[in-house]
């Protein structure tokens, strides 16, 4: 049994969504369950769509949910040469539940209505895949994941019930295998136990397959991306970056810690826990050797691992009566951080001052200013970055700070963080 998971990349257009296909016929006596994210762009687009709903407008989330429906039409009607096929129906059927969804007076959060809208992009990319594949005789079952995955209703970013989720993988997954090869399923989204749909956090794709991963014992799990593997860099924003040919759990988790968008950092612990290698390979050329991802693996090979943070906030607390902020007011201070939901990417404590660096979310940021303020006096300085670099080399340090001006900075043996302003 292998996990595979392909991403919107993959199915970016007609022909990607063919190459796929032959990427899963060069394994034809594996038993694979294939976990599929929305197409390209798609999610995006619900977003807009989630966005102007929320926001009373009506009429331009309608044509913009017309336009996703119209291209997924169009997208079907070519793998499968005419409309007549009973995917259409199908697809019509989440488009209607969809509309059924803008239709509504929101009396809930924007979270809610976001996991009933955006999750979506899943449900129509996999029943086109699935449609597709049986034609061209990867025959296959599709599964609707929301009736796997229970979670509870902390939207957009839901828990799983593992003991639930996983009577339901042992009931409901493993049996298919006994009378067929191929499973194909969503990944990112879930359901709550009152059938209300919720996602699991985004690029949450990884995820859901390490999670089928470790429910079904399998042997690996397979990301397939448009890269030869891992890189030590994102090469979008560093020249020169080059190839991981290995590298531990522990060093994955690391790097999606600090903002590396390689993994989704839940992905890796349902696979440690049971000793699952992760590989991350290109649907490009599948025959390049790619990333393998282990417990084992030697990091002390490791190049440079950069990751570079954009559009950051730095915000500066302090006390308002000058007293020490110790263990009593940091504790206030997390508590507020949690209660609003906002990741902290670098912090540091002075006597009366606490200050952290985090992502610019403007509509967060206002109501934690407001929050914190009842308590604290509170600076901000925006327009920042965040440079982070483990095995960091003296030269190559000062050749990535371009100098810039340091803002704050902490380094250990391995690892060094830089804030500046660019």
């Amino acid at each position: 049994m292998k996990v595979f998971k392909f991403g919107g990349a993959s199915l970016e257009s007609v022909e990607r969504i063919r190459q796929v296909a032959e990427i899963v016929q060069s394994f034809p006596d594996e038993k694979l369950l294939i976990v599929i994210s929305a197409m390209a762009k798609t999610t995006n687009d619900l977003e807009k769509v989630a966005e102007n709903f929320f926001q009373g407008n009506r009429e331009i989330a309608a044509q913009l949910l017309s336009n996703i429906e119209h291209h997924h039409l169009n997208v079907a009607e070519a793998l499968l040469g005419n409309r007549e096929h009973a995917l259409f129906t199908q697809l019509q059927q989440f488009f209607t539940e969809a509309e059924w969804t803008l239709g509504e007076t929101p009396l809930r959060t924007y979270d809610y209505y976001y996991d009933q809208l955006v999750g979506l992009g899943e449900l129509l990319s996999t029943a086109i895949v699935s449609a597709f594949f049986n034609t061209v005789g990867l025959t296959n079952t599709w599964l609707d994941v929301r009736d796997i995955f229970r979670t509870d209703d902390n939207f957009r970013d839901a828990n799983i019930d593992w003991v639930y989720t996983q009577r339901q993988v042992t009931e409901k997954v493993q049996p298919l295998f006994n009378s067929i090869n191929m499973v194909i399923t969503q990944g990112f989204i879930g359901s709550t136990d009152q059938n209300e749909s919720v996602t699991l956090g985004r690029e949450g794709s990884d995820y859901s397959a390490a999670v089928f991963a470790n429910m079904l014992d399998a042997e690996s799990q397979t990301i397939w991306k448009d890269v030869e593997g891992l890189k030590n860099a994102d090469p979008k924003q560093f020249p020169n970056t080059v190839n991981i040919p290995e590298i531990s759990y522990a060093e994955v988790i690391e790097m999606a810690y600090y903002g590396a968008q390689v993994i989704h950092p839940k992905t890796i612990k349902p696979l440690q826990n049971k000793q699952i290698p992760l590989l991350v390979k290109c649907f490009l050329d599948k025959n390049l050797p790619g990333t393998v991802i282990s417990e084992t693996a030697d990091v002390k090979q490791l190049p440079p691992i950069i990751v570079l943070k954009k559009d950051q906030v730095l915000l500066n607390i302090t006390s308002k009566d000058f007293s020490f902020i110790t263990e009593d007011k940091i504790s206030d201070i997390y508590e507020i951080f949690h209660g609003l939901k906002v990741k902290i990417n670098l912090m540091q404590n002075g006597a009366i001052n606490f200050s952290c660096c985090i992502d610019n979310n403007p509509e967060k940021i206002e109501l934690l200013i407001k929050t914190l303020h009842e308590q604290f006096k509170i600076v901000y300085n925006e327009g920042l970055e965040l440079l982070t670099v483990r095995y960091y080399q003296a030269g190559l340090l000062e050749e990535l700070s371009d100098g810039h001006p340091v803002l704050l900075e902490q380094r250990s043996p391995a690892t060094i963080q830089r804030l500046w302003k660019k």
